[in-house]
């Protein structure tokens, strides 16, 4: 299986940011437009609860907030988390019109959505959805 650790590094590497390890392989990152189709195609199947935070490498608040989402991720080990980065998956992400925003999945479809940031919000959030 390896080090889990490095596996998100690697899969976070373009956001040059230094994020809290992943402890229960729950945390994704979307490299491709491609990559995130399949995504949503598992999110409508499995019917996981899911949560996907979209950010982009140049938005400072997303920065501020990718680290709280990797480490809330160790909190929530029932929910599956996914990292789309827009410039990343250009076509599937182009309704989304500000950063960050979060998608929340129960059952296979969106049931709710929260903009910005705040660690705390968004952990009453996850909480509600959990």
């Amino acid at each position: 299986m390896g080090d889990s650790r490095n596996s998100n590094k690697k899969e976070f590497e373009g956001t040059g940011l230094d994020l809290p390890p992943n402890k229960h392989g729950n945390l994704i990152s979307a490299s491709s437009d491609e990559n995130l189709s399949d995504i949503f195609l598992r999110i409508k199947s499995s019917k996981t609860p899911t949560v996907i935070s979209y950010g982009a490498s140049w938005c400072g608040v997303c920065s501020q907030i990718l680290p709280a989402f990797c480490k809330l991720s160790n909190q929530f080990p029932k929910l599956s988390f996914v990292y789309a980065d827009i410039d990343e998956c250009p076509e599937t992400t182009q309704h989304i019109r500000y950063t960050p925003t979060f998608h929340f999945y129960r059952d296979g479809e969106r049931v709710d959505e929260m903009f910005g940031a705040g660690e705390e919000r968004l952990h009453d959030r996850l909480w509600l959805h959990s």
